[in-house]
């Protein structure tokens, strides 16, 4: 079995239970946390990641439904599987109408357990998967499209350019029942107009000068698999009409040929462009916008999801640093904290090109913010203002936050700290002006608060 980057969550209030199921996932090499009630797990779920809860419904003071609505309130996409006894079958019910995936009968075999947890649990994340999401938006971000890949509805990702779109849509396709056929990526914008047609469709021999042997297009090269149409607002409209025709029909027809072939292919598209604006400009058909609209997912920009960034820039490090016989580079504490504190308006695509630059400029074994040449945010480092009003007031803040950047833990704190009392404590504004999730500045502040670093 592969090993799991993330543990379960065992929520029971009985012991011998608790023990049992602790048991089975021991056996099976599975790690994972027990508690004995809601309050533990929703206290543990705000510490650490978990792949999936699984909990029993008869608790106090909280029962399991009430832990579920919590969890869907906080963390909407972890998957929860409910423990039940048969004469609360009606509480099952409620609880599949209030979010959760699944319910176990009890007394239940222990694959029984182990079957549910390894369908419904959350994907593995890390360079194993192909993917790097320690930031909760990203987490949810594949959580959603681990839940997608089951299904073979068309998807549409959208997101700013390089947030890595053709990252999600291979992972897709990578856990989806089409895994073992090809996965096709073309760039509508990369191939001249005159090239696409016969590029998507194919052409049979004599169909147009050069034509002198017959060719698949990229519809049929990805047959019984996955086919990227990677920035498909850049298509022209004289193609769109034939392209609504094939994902209608689930055939294609060459250019010059006379027979249709049939498809049996998953459609992923993507684009940066703001795709309802691109229909009412009159670029984008507006059918053609609604057949690839089947299930849209916005992939985050990579400012926010700032708990990515040191972990992507290490993943670089490492894979272009053995590309060019230089294993073993690592980026200092002060390089991290950088780029934490940078806007990546290039995403993750800017970052691979700064660790590659990064990589040349440096001569030793560590990679330092003077290798990295990115400029600091504007009023990064500017003397902070005392918070007049608002929510909360923030504790005095360092004058130079950089002469600590030692610490990256030290640079992240002063600049959200400073972030709210620039904004005057509104915790609204700062989530804005951040890039990070309500609950993630939530618990950043508890954590400041035990440690004394901010008070109410």
């Amino acid at each position: 079995m592969a090993e799991h980057s993330l543990p379960i969550l065992v929520v029971e209030d009985d012991a011998s239970l608790r023990e049992a199921i602790g048991d089975t996932l021991e056996l099976a090499g599975r790690p994972y946390v027990a508690v004995d009630g809601g309050e533990a797990a929703l206290k543990v779920l705000n510490e650490q990641a978990f792949s999936i809860v699984v909990s029993d419904v008869r608790m106090m003071p909280m029962d399991g439904i009430s832990l579920l609505k919590e969890i869907r309130t906080r963390l909407p996409h972890l998957p929860v599987v409910l423990m039940t006894a048969y004469a609360e079958v009606d509480k099952a019910v409620d609880a599949m109408r209030a979010g959760a995936c699944d319910f176990l009968l009890k007394p239940f075999e222990p694959q029984a357990l182990l079957a549910h947890i390894n369908k419904y649990e959350l994907p593995e994340t890390g360079e194993s998967a192909g993917v790097v999401a320690i930031d909760p938006a990203s987490r949810e971000l594949f959580a959603i499209a681990q839940r997608v890949a089951q299904t073979d509805a068309t998807v549409l990702l959208t997101g700013e350019s390089g947030v890595g779109k053709e990252v999600v849509a291979r992972f897709i396709h990578r856990h989806s029942a089409r895994k073992n056929g090809p996965f096709v990526a073309i760039n509508c914008a990369a191939i001249p107009d005159s090239l696409l047609e016969a590029t998507l469709f194919g052409y049979e021999k004599g169909a147009f000068t050069g034509a002198q042997q017959a060719q698949a297009g990229k519809f049929e090269q990805a047959q019984d698999g996955t086919l990227l149409l990677d920035e498909v607002t850049e298509m022209p409209m004289s193609l769109q009409a034939k392209l609504l025709r094939v994902l209608q029909e689930r055939e294609v027809e060459r250019v010059g040929g006379k027979k249709p072939v049939p498809l049996n292919i998953r459609i992923i598209a993507t684009s940066n462009r703001e795709m309802a604006e691109a229909v009412a400009k009159g670029v984008f058909r507006e059918d053609l916008y609604y057949r690839l609209n089947v299930f849209p997912v916005e992939i985050p920009a990579l400012r926010q999801r700032r708990e990515d960034i040191v972990p992507i820039a290490r993943h670089f490090a490492v894979d272009h640093g053995g590309r060019l016989g230089r294993s073993g580079v690592s980026l200092s504490p002060a390089a991290e904290a950088v780029m934490v504190a940078h806007d990546w308006p290039g995403n993750v695509r800017e970052l691979e090109n700064v660790i590659q630059r990064a990589l040349i400029l440096s001569t030793g074994a560590t990679i330092g913010p003077e290798h990295l040449h990115l400029a600091p945010r504007p009023g990064f480092a500017t003397a902070p203002q005392t918070a007049a009003r608002g929510e909360v007031s923030a504790t005095t803040l360092p004058a130079e936050a950089e002469k600590r950047a030692d610490n990256m833990k030290d640079l992240e704190r002063e600049h959200i700290l400073r972030t709210l009392a620039e904004v005057g404590g509104s915790r609204k504004l700062a989530i804005e002006r951040l890039g990070i999730s309500e609950r993630t500045l939530r618990y950043k502040l508890q954590q400041y608060r035990d440690e004394g670093h901010f008070k109410d």
